[in-house]
């Protein structure tokens, strides 16, 4: 990277570097989801029988939860790593931002050794915990079975990509899943359809788009134009560098590995109620919120370098005001979803399946499921800025605090209240927002002004203690 971007960090108008880093951020993050609407928007309209489309969409759509624990481990070196790069890039510290760098890549190719083994061994039964039926198993196993060979390269894509984001190089990163969502979309309907390979074929598509933006990534990364340069006497690990990294990043580590067990309880509990139409609906459901959130992610994501690098350097005002600038677009943009949402459900499920009676069921339940997404903007702009800044305990609880503690218990305990009790499961994720969100804003309000104060105090033993 050009000396001169790492000066725009430190120096440059914050609200415009912020929106400049964002915007290829955001647009990757949007992309990016095409790995997985793009197979699902196919299978769905699965012809010649729409009702095989519904299955094949629901057997892929228990797939998510192994999906989203390989994207899990890719964002506990990412997210783990990336920041404190950051922060050591702040401090004119190349040298250890490459040696970050160098071990995250090798504990990635070791997640991925070790999530594909399980993967291959374990992947009916966990189907099966997952929501799978004996009408959705056998298209289940098709996706999964092709999909598990590919998780090197989804986690050397996913994890190494933020290190190319967290030097400013935005445009870089956005063009990894560019490249690949845009192959995703151009060999799916030809494995899909034309070669009659159904959700198998889906899975291929995937995987083969993913080679492709790995190897873009460590091209990238290997070439004279990165600043953190992957270099061999960095890859192996070592304790005093990982053990840090792997701490930040156990928050965004459970946000997403968590979203698996969400899954199991979420689909269990709606299978239990409402059949497979249930699932299917969740499939839908998720679908959606995923495709809203990825926008927030990327502004997060986008503000990190600028977060991270201020607050290695201690620019305090810098800090404070990327934070406010982000929080002011994330809760800007959540409330905007929820109003469109809420007005034109039908819009945003018709993406995603064509089947009156799962489209009919998903309408209603829609709005239930994301009636407190307006309010979500303030949860990830405040969790994500503790990651930025290397607050890896206060993160961890927040993460927990939603998933494991609040959102997992609701479920299982509202339908004793309700009698319809598919809308009792429903409920549980929007009380659990709202709850989640006022602990969030509460602690941030008091943990922010306490990194404040430590910033504009002597310099002293700050460091050593990050």
């Amino acid at each position: 990277m050009p000396k001169q971007s790492s000066t725009d960090l430190g120096t440059g108008n914050v609200r415009k570097l912020l929106f400049k880093l964002a915007l290829p951020t955001i647009t990757s993050q949007i992309v990016n989801m095409l790995y997985n609407l793009v197979d699902r928007v196919y299978i769905g309209h699965m012809a010649p029988v729409d009702s095989v489309g519904k299955l094949a969409l629901t057997g892929v759509g228990v797939c998510l939860p192994i999906i989203m624990v390989i994207s899990a481990f890719a964002a506990l070196m990412a997210m783990g790593g990336a920041p404190r790069a950051s922060i050591h890039e702040g401090r004119e510290d190349v040298q250890s931002a490459q040696r970050i760098m160098g071990n995250c890549f090798t504990m990635l190719v070791c997640a991925a050794a070790v999530l594909t083994v399980v993967i291959r061994l374990c992947a009916r039964p966990l189907l099966l915990t997952f929501g799978a039926s004996k009408n959705t198993i056998g298209y289940a196993m098709d996706y999964m079975g092709i999909y598990s060979l590919g998780t090197i390269f989804v986690l050397l894509t996913l994890g190494m990509n933020a290190f190319i984001t967290a030097q400013g190089f935005t445009t870089v990163s956005m063009k990894t899943v560019i490249i690949g969502a845009v192959l995703n979309t151009i060999l799916d309907p030809i494995f899909i359809f034309g070669l009659g390979m159904g959700v198998r074929g889906a899975a291929l598509a995937t995987i083969l788009s993913q080679t492709v933006s790995a190897a873009w990534v460590l091209c990238f990364l290997s070439g004279p134009k990165t600043k953190w340069r992957l270099r061999r006497e960095n890859l192996r690990p070592r304790a005093s560098i990982v053990l840090p990294c792997l701490a930040l990043g156990l928050s965004p580590f459970i946000m997403q590995a968590t979203e698996s067990l969400i899954s199991i309880c979420f689909n269990s509990s709606l299978l239990k109620y409402g059949g497979d139409v249930a699932v299917g609906a969740m499939t839908v459901l998720t679908s959606i919120m995923q495709f809203a959130m990825m926008p927030l992610q990327g502004l997060t994501q986008g503000s990190q370098p600028i977060i991270s690098y201020n607050y290695g350097a201690r620019n305090v005002d810098r800090v404070r005001e990327a934070f406010q600038t982000l929080l002011i677009s994330c809760v800007t943009y959540s409330m905007t979803l929820w109003a469109l949402v809420q007005l034109f459900p039908r819009v945003f499920i018709l993406i995603f399946n064509s089947n009156q009676e799962l489209v009919s069921y998903a309408v209603w339940a829609v709005r239930i499921y994301m009636a407190a997404t307006g309010i979500f903007g303030i949860q990830f702009a405040c969790q994500q800025t503790f990651v930025a800044l290397g607050n890896a305990k206060t993160s961890l609880f927040l993460a927990v605090l939603r998933k494991i503690i609040l959102l997992i218990p609701l479920i299982y305990i509202l339908p004793h209240f309700f009698s319809n009790q598919v809308f009792a499961v429903f409920l549980a994720e929007p009380v659990a927002d709202f709850l989640a969100v006022c602990a969030t804003a509460a602690t941030f309000a008091v943990q922010f002004k306490k990194t404040i104060r430590e910033l504009e105090a002597p310099a002293k033993n700050w460091e050593s203690e990050t």
